[in-house]
C-alpha cells in the first residue's frame, strides 16, 4: 500500500511542475494549485485515503503526504512570486512608455447623408444673398398644397402630382411649395426665403425618381424682380455647389403657380452629358422647376401682385446630390447602403430658421 501512496505522490510532484510550467497568469496558477492540493485535489484525496490504510502504516504515509504537501506548495508560492513580479514590471514600462502630451487615439465618426450636406451648402449660399430658411409640415392640407398654389379642387394639374392622401382629409406634401405661401402670409413683402425638406409622391421609382424625395423651395419678391434674377440665382448655386462653371439650359415649363414657367436643366454629371439610365439617354437632368409667381398665389399670400413681383423655384436636393457625388441611382441614397454615405464638409454657415 505505501509503495503505491509512494507512486502517486511521484505523479503529483509531476503534475505539479507541469501545472507551473503553463500557468501564464497569478489566476491561472491559483486555480492550478487548488486543483492539486486543495480538498477534492489528487493530494486532498491521498489524505483522505489514509484511514484505509493499516494502523501501523498511517502515521508514515501521512508524513510523505505532508511532506509532498509543502514542497509543492513552496514551488507554486515562488512560482507566485516571480509571476507577480514580471506583472508588476510590465505596468510600470506601459507607465512609463504613456506620453500625457500625445493626442488621444483618433475614433471613428459617422458622417452626415449626402443630401443634408447639400442641403447645408445650399442653404449657406443663399444665407449670403439675403434668404432665410423656413419650415412647414409634412403632413399639409389642401389648401397649401393646391388651393393657395392657384390649383382649384377639378385643376388637371393635381393629376401631375400624384398624391399620398390620409384617412383625415390631409395629404403628404407633394412639393416644399407650401411653404410660399405661409411665407408669405407671416413675412410680407419684400422676402427672400427657402425651404428646404421632405416630400412625397406616389409615383414609379426609377433611377431618377423616388416616391420619397427631398426638395429646396426658394422666394423671392421685391419690385421689378425679373427672370434675369431667377436665372443668375440659379447659376450661382450650381456653379458653388458643383464647383465649376455649370452648363444649364432653360425651356418652357408649365405649373399652375407660376407665370411664365420654366425647366431649368443642368449638364448630367454622372455621363458628362453624354447620355446615361440616369438622365434617360439625353445629358440632362431637370434639377430647377421654376418662375415668376403667378398674380393669383401673390393673392393668396396677401401681397399686391401690381405692385410686387418674384421669382420662385423647387430645387431637387436629391438629385443635386447626386450629380455632386456621382451617385447614378437615386435609390441608393434612400437604400441605407454605406457605399453613399460620405464624408462631406461640414456646415460653415447659419440662417435664420423660421417654422411654420
Amino acid at each position: 500500500m505505501l509503495e503505491q501512496l509512494t507512486e502517486d505522490l511521484k505523479k503529483a510532484a509531476v503534475e505539479a511542475d507541469r501545472l507551473i510550467t503553463q500557468a501564464k497568469s497569478v489566476d491561472e496558477l491559483r486555480q492550478a494549485e487548488s486543483r492539486l492540493i486543495g480538498k477534492k485535489g489528487l493530494l486532498g484525496q491521498l489524505l483522505t485515503s489514509i484511514g484505509k490504510l493499516p494502523k501501523e502504516q498511517r502515521a508514515a504515509a501521512g508524513k510523505e503526504i505532508n511532506l509532498t504537501k509543502a514542497k509543492i506548495t513552496e514551488q507554486f508560492a515562488v512560482a507566485r512570486a516571480e509571476l507577480e513580479k514580471a506583472s508588476d514590471q510590465t505596468a510600470t514600462a506601459s507607465a512609463q512608455m504613456f506620453d500625457p502630451t500625445l493626442p488621444g487615439p483618433v475614433v471613428p465618426r459617422g458622417s452626415v447623408h449626402p443630401v443634408t450636406a447639400v442641403q447645408w451648402e445650399v442653404e449657406d449660399i443663399m444665407a449670403r444673398l439675403g434668404f432665410v430658411v423656413v419650415s412647414g409640415p409634412e403632413m399639409e392640407t389642401d389648401y397649401y398644397n393646391f388651393e393657395a398654389l392657384n390649383i382649384p379642387e377639378m385643376h388637371p394639374a393635381r393629376d401631375m402630382q400624384d398624391t399620398f392622401w390620409l384617412d383625415n382629409g390631409w395629404l403628404l406634401r407633394t412639393h416644399t411649395s407650401p411653404c410660399q405661401v405661409r411665407a408669405m402670409e407671416r413675412l410680407g413683402p419684400p422676402l427672400r426665403v427657402i425651404a428646404p425638406g421632405r416630400c412625397f409622391r406616389y409615383e414609379t421609382e426609377d433611377a431618377s425618381h423616388a416616391t420619397t424625395f427631398h426638395q429646396l423651395e426658394g422666394l423671392m419678391i421685391d419690385r421689378n424682380i425679373s427672370i434675369a434674377n431667377l436665372v443668375a440665382v440659379m447659376k450661382l448655386i450650381l456653379d458653388e455647389i458643383l464647383h465649376q462653371d455649370m452648363k444649364i439650359r432653360l425651356r418652357p415649363g408649365y405649373f399652375p403657380y407660376v407665370e411664365p414657367g420654366f425647366e431649368l436643366d443642368m449638364q448630367c454629371q454622372i455621363c458628362g452629358g453624354e447620355g446615361c439610365p440616369t438622365c434617360k439617354k439625353s445629358g440632362w437632368i431637370e434639377i430647377l422647376p421654376c418662375g415668376m409667381v403667378h398674380p393669383n398665389v401673390l393673392k393668396f399670400g396677401r401681397i399686391d401682385p401690381h405692385e410686387y413681383t418674384g421669382f420662385a423655384f423647387g430645387m431637387g436636393l436629391t438629385r443635386l446630390a447626386m450629380m455632386k457625388y456621382g451617385v447614378s441611382d437615386i435609390r441608393v441614397l434612400n437604400s441605407g447602403d454605406l457605399r453613399a454615405i460620405i464624408r462631406p464638409k461640414r456646415r460653415s454657415g447659419a440662417a435664420i430658421i423660421e417654422k411654420f
